[in-house]
């Protein structure tokens, strides 16, 4: 059997993985995933410099780290294959539009939510840190408020298709609904709330939880 030309190096249970591998569901893009676990995997892995391997994705010749760069990568090179809203054409509103949304994702959601995420416990061998927590969920909270209102002009943030600005919010909001004292960031807004809904219910995401929930291959 051929090799995938699409490789994905990482865990679906990291975020910057969960949202390339949405990506490519979204674009029906055939992959294959090689996780950090199998010894194989990691000989195969693209060297990343003097930090080690951890997160790459391959397509062809094109090696990349960054995982929004490589799901505007998928959606502009699959343009004609699955979903085909995710990102528009370079120059037009709606492009503008999408690429607003998303640096306010990586600029505005990203920050908090990734420091709440990191104090539910993952890595942290104090424990959490109430401060930082306290600090961080009221960032989270004006960004949302602010969601809250776009999205009761739109369905979706960048206008009325699925793009890849809400799909960029999937990782870390997943954790964050599923926590109990970081729920109601989402849950008490209606917009936002019914937002999440939607977008956590499409078959790419779906598809991804599926695959976080397997255990890895040993070899």
């Amino acid at each position: 059997m051929a090799m995938a030309s699409v490789q994905v190096f990482g865990c679906p249970t990291w975020p910057e993985v969960a949202r390339v591998l949405a990506c490519l569901f979204e674009k029906e893009v055939e992959f294959q995933l090689i996780r950090p676990n199998n010894y194989d995997g990691l000989k195969r892995m693209p060297s990343l410099k003097e930090k080690g391997p951890r997160f790459a994705f391959k397509d062809g010749k094109v090696t990349l780290q960054e995982s929004r760069e490589i799901c505007r990568h998928i959606a502009e090179k699959y343009v004609d294959q699955g979903t085909k809203d995710l990102l528009a054409v370079r120059g037009t509103h709606e492009r503008c539009s999408i690429e607003q949304w998303l640096q306010t994702e990586v600029g505005s959601f990203d920050p908090p939510s990734s420091e709440l995420v990191l104090n539910l416990g993952f890595g942290l061998p104090t424990g959490p840190d109430k401060e930082v927590i306290e600090q961080n969920k009221q960032k989270l909270d004006e960004v949302l408020h602010i969601y809250d209102k776009r999205l009761q002009a739109t369905k979706f943030l960048a206008g009325d298709k699925f793009t890849l600005a809400d799909l960029s919010h999937l990782p870390n909001a997943q954790r964050l609904v599923s926590n109990d004292d970081y729920r109601s960031l989402i849950r008490t807004r209606e917009k936002v709330s019914l937002w999440w809904d939607v977008i956590s219910r499409r078959k790419s995401w779906q598809r991804v939880m599926e695959m976080q929930q397997e255990p890895p291959s040993v070899k």
